[in-house]
């Protein structure tokens, strides 16, 4: 009876959530696209032509906004475990992020172009117990930090959410690390009373910068 009441408040909320309401309204596949809107029109992230992945896709509203952004003259690889309705200009793998053979996949369609800017909005399947998720969300945006300090060119630039909790602050330091600039954004859209934000690596140092391990 708890879930179910729990549930029915949740679609409740969901059908009268504003940025639902205009998502729909706009053609927009989720409600998470204006996180994405008002992270770029602060931080001018998307310019015509850019190489961009895309980590944790679907159901692909960020994707949606990417492909306008980079137009047909830049390149867009979107990852997700689930499915996803294709977004015209971009190319989408379906795949565990965390499996080689996948990563092998994207690395193949990246056609070894260097990459401008890597997005993730992954994450975890949620059980409920608190340690567990932080520690598994925590270890997908490290997984996606590795990649980008791989893939991106330097001066390159990393976009990933997180959740604050265990493993947040030493996350933070790796980044601070890694990039010349290292900011917080909590948009708008995200949900007051989430533990959600997005943080942002900008300028990718080169490889004379020494690269620290990944917390584990």
């Amino acid at each position: 009876m708890k879930r179910s009441r729990t549930s029915k408040a949740w679609m409740r909320e969901h059908l009268t959530d504003p940025y639902v309401q205009m998502a729909n309204k706009e053609g927009y596949r989720s409600r998470a696209v204006y996180k994405l809107m008002e992270i770029d029109e602060r931080d001018h992230l998307l310019k015509p032509g850019m190489t961009v992945v895309d980590l944790g896709a679907a159901p692909g509203s960020w994707t949606q906004v990417v492909a306008k952004k980079i137009s047909s003259a830049g390149l867009l690889i979107a990852l997700d475990i689930l499915p996803m309705e294709p977004v015209h200009g971009a190319k989408f793998i379906q795949g565990d992020f965390r499996e080689d053979a996948v990563l092998s996949q994207l690395e193949a369609a990246l056609q070894g172009r260097p990459v401008d800017l890597v997005i993730s909005d992954m994450a975890p399947n949620i059980s409920g117990i608190g340690l567990s998720d932080q520690a598994r969300s925590m270890h997908l945006a490290e997984l996606a930090m590795e990649f980008s300090c791989q893939h991106l060119k330097p001066g390159g630039n990393f976009l990933v959410k997180v959740f604050q909790g265990d493993g947040f602050d030493d996350f933070v330091r790796e980044m601070r690390a890694r990039f010349s600039q290292v900011q917080v954004r909590k948009p708008k859209a995200s949900r007051g009373r989430s533990t959600e934000v997005y943080m942002l690596g900008k300028g990718l140092h080169g490889q004379e910068k020494e690269i620290l391990p990944a917390h584990k």
